[in-house]
């Protein structure tokens, strides 16, 4: 299948940034969320899931390159040095206890789990998730944790109110299950960042909720100096072999945030005219 994005990451952005365009330190965040055989019928650039064979090869890629995991909070608090990465998975599904950490801890390598703190223990769009048990043992062994709202309802539809709720229902519940502080928020769903109003209200109920940092679906790498509640990452999957992982970590698939950008502005001129 054609992927627009892949030709153009691979066979136009990668050979211009090695010549010498890209500048700067950024830092990937890399974006999972199920590890498992499960089939999608959705285009390669939508899929959510990632084989345990191609994501054990993606980590040893990791590991061959001489990446280091740190997490957001070394990521926002200090300079990382070195060829740091983020790796994070969005839901809490279950098989990240059974397929994902044991490849993860064969490298060494730490991850955050944003968790949808309703369906701990239960099924989101029908995959099991994390129960209490699996969280704290793999909280005792180094596994960060944060919140992916209480529901994952999509957060800009609902009044102020309900963003509350949802936003300080599932820190608390975390912060009780397992003792510790909660810092760290996943936007669920496409993060509306054409939205200003959105953007300022959501960042201050952040704040005011106890968050220092939100991860989104805007698609980049994390610089010094960005805003720590609208943090960039890269979303993986199975379709991402070892040179388009490269490409990701490197800088080459950045580009794609810009066309974004202006495809939603496009459509919202569009929408405003009719």
């Amino acid at each position: 299948m054609l992927r627009l994005d892949r030709f153009m990451t691979l066979y136009y952005f990668r050979p211009l940034r090695e010549l010498g365009s890209g500048k700067g330190t950024a830092i990937p965040i890399l974006m999972y969320h199920s590890i498992s055989e499960a089939h999608e019928a959705a285009h390669p650039y939508y899929r959510v899931n990632t084989s345990p064979k191609m994501f054990a090869g993606q980590m040893r890629f990791l590991a061959a390159q001489g990446y280091r995991t740190i997490t957001l909070q070394e990521l926002t608090n200090n300079e990382p040095v070195g060829k740091s990465v983020v790796i994070t998975f969005d839901d809490g599904f279950s098989d990240f206890y059974f397929k994902a950490n044991p490849i993860l801890k064969e490298h060494g390598f730490r991850a955050t789990v944003f968790l949808i703190t309703a369906s701990v223990g239960e099924s989101f769009n029908g995959r099991r998730c994390l129960d209490w048990g699996q969280i704290r043992e793999l909280y005792a062994a180094g596994v960060t944790f944060g919140s992916h709202s209480h529901t994952h309802r999509q957060l800009r539809y609902l009044d102020r109110s309900a963003i509350v709720q949802e936003l300080r229902r599932s820190k608390g519940t975390i912060e009780d299950k397992l003792g510790c502080a909660v810092f760290d928020f996943s936007y669920p769903y496409r993060f509306p960042e054409e939205n200003r109003e959105f953007k300022g209200l959501i960042g201050e109920e952040l704040t005011n909720a106890g968050y220092a940092r939100c991860v989104t679906t805007i698609i980049g790498r994390y610089r010094s100096g960005d805003d720590p509640m609208l943090i960039k990452r890269l979303p993986v999957n199975s379709s991402d072999d070892a040179s388009f992982l490269d490409a990701k970590l490197n800088g080459s698939y950045d580009w794609l945030h810009v066309a974004q950008v202006a495809i939603k502005r496009l459509r919202g001129l569009l929408s405003w005219q009719c």
